[in-house]
């Protein structure tokens, strides 16, 4: 389980989040939901160890990893698929993929066949640059290249961002397939509040970095949340 407990996050002297608190448990999709530049990014970044907390605690699996490094989280089992996906542009896909080893054991650096069968488009493309592939096709490479760590965290920055429909769908699937497993917990920042709406177990809203809303299923399904995410 991850527990954000009132995290504060600066840039500078502006203060980009306020007390934000989040839990996310295995088998269950938490959704961060919010207009534009209103911490949602700041919030995921603080989780993963990219961005420092000036106050609050992050707690994973019973453990203060507050103070760890990225690459100390990532060995703890959490895996960020980052907003605008990130790829090697000059890398094959399959180097990309190996990328995601630096973390793990020697014996367990491989690909596994899973990978494919989630995303069976990255087979045929093995030693196709990661720069010659669609928009859609680099993002089921970043979520294939985070999914090489066997994460017990599933972080994702916006997956649905300038993607074609057929391929949102294809990541959907892939979600709620993870999720439905439940070997994993999964924090989802999206804005595209339909696609947030079928897979969110749970959810928060953010405006000018702090909580403004939150809670289950059910109560996503209130009128008041499309308030929050309206221009």
């Amino acid at each position: 389980m991850l527990n954000v407990k009132s995290i504060e996050v600066y840039y500078g002297a502006s203060r980009a989040l306020s007390g934000v608190s989040l839990t996310a448990k295995k088998g269950q999709v938490t959704c961060v939901l919010g207009r534009n530049g209103v911490g949602k990014t700041s919030l995921i970044r603080a989780i993963a160890g990219l961005q420092p907390i000036a106050s609050g605690t992050i707690e994973f699996e019973g453990i203060d990893i507050t103070k760890l490094s990225t690459a100390e989280r990532a060995r703890f089992g959490i895996a960020l698929v980052p907003q605008g996906r990130e790829i090697f542009a000059t890398l094959t896909v399959e180097e990309n993929l190996k990328t995601g080893y630096a973390c793990l054991p020697r014996a367990m650096r491989n690909v596994p066949d899973e990978i494919f069968e989630l995303f069976p488009v990255l087979k045929s493309m093995l030693q196709r640059r990661g720069g010659d592939l669609s928009g859609g096709q680099q993002q089921q490479l970043a979520i294939a290249r985070a999914l090489i760590t066997r994460p017990k965290l599933l972080l994702l920055d916006e997956p649905t961002e300038g993607i074609q429909p057929s391929i949102i769908k294809d990541i959907e699937r892939v979600i709620a397939l993870l999720r439905d497993r439940g070997e994993m917990a999964i924090v989802l920042v999206e804005q595209y509040f339909d696609f947030a709406k079928r897979l969110a177990d749970n959810f928060v809203i953010l405006n000018r970095g702090k909580t403004v809303l939150s809670g289950d299923q059910v109560a996503l399904q209130n009128d008041e949340v499309r308030v929050h995410l309206t221009v």
